[in-house]
C-alpha cells in the first residue's frame, strides 16, 4: 500500500486480535466509570465520617439525665427587677418516636427514636440547676410522660439558652402531651430567679413551628464576621460589618426550609421587621442579612442597618417547616425588652 510492502500475516493476527481487544476495552471504560462512581461515593460519605469523628469527641456538657431534683435553694422569686414573670412561654411537641438513632451521639445518650420536645423558658436558665426530674408532662388521658434526658443543644450561643430540648417518651400521636409543669427547682442564670410553679400548655404534634421569642441583642454579643462552627451545631455565624441592631427570634421548635436544607439569605428577606422611628412613627424594614445559621438551633439573628427600635417581627406561612415537616404558619411576635438590655 502506498509504495510500501503489507505484512500479511501481522495484518490477519489483528484482525484475530480485535474483539479481544475491544473487550479489554470496555472493560477499562467500565472501570473508569466504576472509578468515578466510588470517588463520589467517597467524597460524600467522607463528609459523613468526618463530621462522625467530631461527633465523637463532642463534649457533652449540655446534657442532664438527674430523675430528680436536686437542686436545695432558698430563691423563690418568680419576677424579675423589669416586672416579667419567670415562666414557660413555650412547649412544642415535635417528634413522636422521630429523634434520628444518631442524635445520641452529640447529645442524649441512648435518644435515638425517642419522642422530642423544645421547651422555651422566659428567661435563660442555670444549667446546672436543669433536670429532667424537674418536669412533669401529661398527656391528654392524664397519663405521665417521663423525661429520659434534656439537652440545651443546640441552641448554646450566648443569650440563647432559654431553651431546653427534652427527650423520653411522652405520649403518641393518639394521646398527645397537653401540659408541661416545672416541679422542681429550676433557677434563672442569674440565680435571682426560680421557675419552680409555671406550666404551659403543649403545642400538638401536627401543628407547624411559629415565631415564640425576640429581642434585641446586646452590643457585645454581636460577634460581628464570626463564622459558624464545623459541626451542624455549636455557634452560628454573626452578622456581618456594618450592622447597627441585631434583633434575635425565638421559633418554638427547630426549622429548615422546605427542601431540607438550612435557612439562607433568602430566607432572611422574608422577615419584616416593625421599627419606631425618632419622629414616633413605625414602618417595616427587612433585614440586610440573617446570620445565627449552620447551627442547627431554633433561634435566628437578624442583622439591621438602621438603629429605630424594633418593636415586632413577622414571618409569613409556607417557608420553613419542623423536623417532621410541617410547614410554618403565618406569624408575629412582638420583641421583648429585658431589664439587662434598656
Amino acid at each position: 500500500m502506498f509504495g510500501g510492502k503489507t505484512d500479511s500475516g501481522s495484518y490477519r493476527e489483528k484482525l484475530k486480535r480485535m474483539p479481544e481487544m475491544w473487550t479489554r476495552k470496555r472493560q477499562m471504560l467500565l472501570f473508569g466509570a466504576i472509578f468515578i462512581s466510588a470517588l463520589g461515593i467517597w467524597a460524600s460519605q467522607n463528609i459523613v465520617v468526618r463530621n462522625l469523628v467530631l461527633l465523637m469527641g463532642y463534649e457533652r456538657t449540655l446534657d442532664s439525665y438527674a430523675q430528680s431534683d436536686t437542686t436545695n435553694t432558698q430563691i423563690t422569686s418568680h419576677k424579675d427587677r423589669g416586672g416579667r414573670e419567670a415562666g414557660l412561654i413555650s412547649a412544642f411537641f415535635g417528634l413522636d418516636n422521630g429523634l434520628p438513632q444518631l442524635f445520641g451521639l452529640a447529645s442524649c445518650r441512648g435518644a435515638g427514636g425517642m419522642d422530642g420536645m423544645p421547651v422555651i423558658f422566659s428567661h435563660e436558665v442555670d444549667l446546672t440547676t436543669l433536670e429532667p426530674g424537674d418536669f412533669k408532662i401529661t398527656t391528654a388521658s392524664g397519663q405521665f410522660g417521663q423525661v429520659i434526658c434534656l439537652t440545651m443543644a443546640p441552641a448554646d450561643d450566648p443569650g440563647e439558652q432559654r431553651t431546653a430540648l427534652l427527650i423520653g417518651e411522652f405520649g403518641s400521636a393518639q394521646d398527645q402531651p397537653v401540659q408541661v409543669d416545672i416541679v422542681g427547682n429550676v433557677l434563672s442564670m442569674d440565680r435571682l430567679l426560680n421557675f419552680r410553679g409555671a406550666k404551659i400548655k403543649v403545642t400538638p404534634l401536627e401543628s407547624g413551628p411559629s415565631l415564640i421569642w425576640a429581642e434585641i441583642v446586646p452590643q457585645a454579643n454581636w460577634a460581628l464576621g464570626r463564622k459558624a462552627t464545623r459541626l451542624p451545631w455549636g455557634g452560628g455565624d454573626g452578622c456581618p460589618t456594618g450592622t447597627m441592631q441585631v434583633v434575635r427570634v425565638a421559633w418554638d421548635g427547630g426549622v429548615k426550609k422546605l427542601d431540607g436544607t438550612d435557612a439562607d439569605q433568602d430566607i432572611g428577606l422574608l422577615y419584616k421587621v416593625q421599627v419606631t422611628t425618632s419622629e414616633g412613627k413605625t414602618r417595616e424594614v427587612i433585614p440586610m442579612a440573617l446570620a445565627d445559621l449552620g447551627d442547627g438551633d431554633n433561634n435566628h439573628a437578624l442583622c439591621l442597618d438602621i438603629s429605630d427600635p424594633a418593636i415586632s417581627v413577622r414571618f409569613p406561612a409556607g417557608h420553613l417547616t419542623d423536623p417532621r415537616n410541617d410547614v410554618n404558619t403565618d406569624t408575629m411576635v412582638l420583641v421583648t425588652r429585658t431589664y439587662e438590655n434598656r
